[in-house]
């Protein structure tokens, strides 16, 4: 079938719907399905490779759930949105994020094909809940509706109100890993990777880790609106290794290389992607105990208080000195990763797909008897 993927977001910045977006356009590609993927982006950045993509608007960052969203929210960009998805001509629209203003609004209300919506949010904020209830229409028109965990699924549902949703986990490419040449260590090694913010918490983790004697090591992946103040905080600590924001090749060999990701986010986590990459890694886990986080673990990682920074350096610690210990969690998170891959998602996926285009998806529009696709004749399989 030919599918439509509208993401929210800007694919060129990462985040985590960008990463499920971009892993989902490629399992579904594989396994022999026509993609378009459609996103707001900033004229000039790179784009991902590989992919059919078109680009519906310039995007700002806009504060949104504790961090700056890269998103399109102009009449334009909803315009373009909305012509792109028309001339995709797919049999199916699958919106991620469908409340987000900009691209992904404007694919959710179009009629040219089924739509199904994921949601990705993990908490609802005055701002969000008012802004569902303006919407509430658009989303129960949906042909099928999605959320990446329960917390997001109840997120949605103090937006718009008691609606039908099923639970589709976020997935991690469990190949990229295979061939990573890590990068060279010299001591034991913790690893942070994560937009530096205040809610993902690498203040906490930073003051844990200053307490720690030893040749140590703690890498730091990733920028962000605090990079600069923690570094000054910090300064006087010659163990860190600031390194920026860097691209997949390179986050695959850092993550290889580590003895353990640390992931000390104090909330807003709708699944822990960071974790499962770890995990498919083969590098053991810290994580705070949160919901996303203790979802995406399942048991395989250890799990600390948010915002406790001695409970959290007594963990890393005991873990850096523990090569047996460190290797019984990499193992089980291994385990964990290989039921979250992109290929089995792909595969759901196309199951709801092919329920909506049929007519029996668990959407309110498909009780009602709306018309599907099929119903209004063929359709042209080429842009």
């Amino acid at each position: 079938m030919r599918v439509a993927l509208v993401s929210a977001y800007d694919l060129a910045v990462p985040g985590g719907v960008q990463a499920q977006v971009l892993g989902l356009a490629r399992a579904l590609g594989a396994a022999g399905h026509e993609v378009v993927v459609i996103a707001p982006g900033l004229a000039g950045a790179d784009r991902p490779a590989g992919l059919d993509l078109v680009v519906v608007g310039r995007t700002h960052l806009v504060p949104a759930n504790g961090s700056r969203a890269p998103v399109a929210p102009t009449p334009g960009a909803m315009r373009r949105a909305r012509r792109a998805v028309g001339a995709a001509a797919a049999d199916v629209v699958h919106v991620h994020e469908p409340l987000v203003p900009g691209p992904a609004l404007a694919a959710a209300c179009t009629h040219n094909a089924p739509v199904v919506g994921t949601f990705h949010r993990a908490r609802a904020s005055t701002g969000y809940i008012a802004y569902g209830h303006a919407f509430a229409r658009v989303v129960r028109r949906l042909d099928d509706r999605v959320a990446v965990s329960e917390m997001a699924a109840e997120t949605l549902r103090a937006a718009v109100g008691p609606c039908e949703v099923a639970i589709l986990g976020n997935a991690v490419d469990l190949d990229r890993f295979a061939a990573a040449v890590p990068v060279p260590t010299t001591a034991p090694t913790a690893l942070f990777v994560g937009r530096i913010e205040h809610r993902k918490g690498l203040a906490v983790l930073l003051e844990a880790f200053g307490g720690l004697p030893g040749d140590l090591r703690l890498r730091i992946v990733g920028d962000g609106p605090g990079a600069a103040a923690l570094r000054r905080r910090f300064a006087g600590d010659g163990r860190l290794e600031w390194l920026g924001a860097v691209g997949d090749e390179e986050l695959e060999r850092q993550l290889v290389a580590a003895d353990v990701l640390v992931a000390p986010s104090l909330g807003g986590e709708s699944f822990g992607v960071v974790l499962l990459e770890a995990m498919a890694a083969g590098t053991a886990v810290v994580a705070s105990d949160i919901p996303g986080y203790r979802l995406a673990a399942d048991g395989a990682a250890d799990l600390v208080p948010p915002g406790d920074a001695v409970v959290l350096r007594e963990c890393v610690g005991r873990l850096l000195g523990d090569p047996g210990e460190r290797a019984r969690l990499a193992a089980a998170g291994r385990l964990v990763a290989a039921r979250h891959s992109f290929t089995d998602l792909a595969a759901a996926y196309a199951a709801r797909y092919a329920a909506v285009i049929a007519g029996t998806g668990g959407g309110d529009r498909a009780r009602r008897g709306v018309p599907r696709a099929e119903a209004r004749g063929p359709r042209t399989m080429g842009r």
